[in-house]
């Protein structure tokens, strides 16, 4: 009876070791994809909600903090592993969008304010993970 009970025992501790080794390995394979697609210039969603463009990121030593553009000149340092994922713009969202466009276009067409007429809004430009690289090496230069 006793070396029944062993036998289990036994299988049970080579099951948790394997599913454990299996585990570290699915998390590393994580790891190391996040690190490759953690470049300047891609968007990112950190991990207290906030979504920002990554500045400068070191895959190799994850104790130096990563720089993250939340806003155009607004850049925070944040620890690399409060960084979520990658945010990658699906094609669904890129429709989303053209339609939302489509519909303020008519829609400002219909409510044109009167010429020369300031209601204190600006338009908004959002830049492209490339245009922001472009302007923060060219920060950097200054």
């Amino acid at each position: 009876m006793s070396l029944m009970l062993f036998g289990l025992l036994a299988v049970m501790l080579v099951f948790m070791f394997m599913n454990t080794r299996k585990r570290q390995k699915q998390m590393k394979e994580q790891q190391e994809e996040k690190a490759a697609k953690t470049v300047p210039g891609a968007k990112v969603l950190l991990q207290g909600g906030l979504y920002g463009t990554i500045v400068s990121f070191d895959p190799v030593d994850l104790d130096k903090p990563a720089q993250v553009e939340l806003a155009p000149g607004v850049v925070i340092e944040v620890h690399s592993q409060a960084i979520i994922r990658v945010v990658d713009p699906t094609e669904d969202a890129a429709d989303d969008e053209a339609d939302t466009e489509d519909a303020a276009e008519d829609t400002a067409a219909e409510t044109t304010p009167a010429q020369g007429a300031n209601d204190g809004i600006e338009s908004i430009q959002v830049e492209t993970p490339e245009e922001t690289k472009a302007r923060l090496e060219r920060n950097n230069d200054n």
